[in-house]
């Protein structure tokens, strides 16, 4: 798995922090930060959901 964040797209929602905490985080401004850029397999499903979730489209996610 890849994952791919554009923090200059990114508007702060929080939807990948509040689905995949464990991979996804928010720094002072509200910025997406990618925590793990390796999740383990149990965390897949998450990270494709906060992808979906994500309305900026700020997190690319490839298999």
């Amino acid at each position: 798995m890849k994952i791919t964040v554009d923090r200059d797209a990114c508007i702060g929602a929080g939807q990948c922090a509040l689905v995949a905490g464990a991979v996804f985080d928010q720094d002072d401004e509200g910025l997406v930060v990618l925590l793990n850029v390796s999740p383990g397999e149990d965390m897949h499903a998450f990270v494709h959901k906060a992808a979906k979730l994500c309305p900026a489209s700020a997190i690319a996610v490839e298999d």
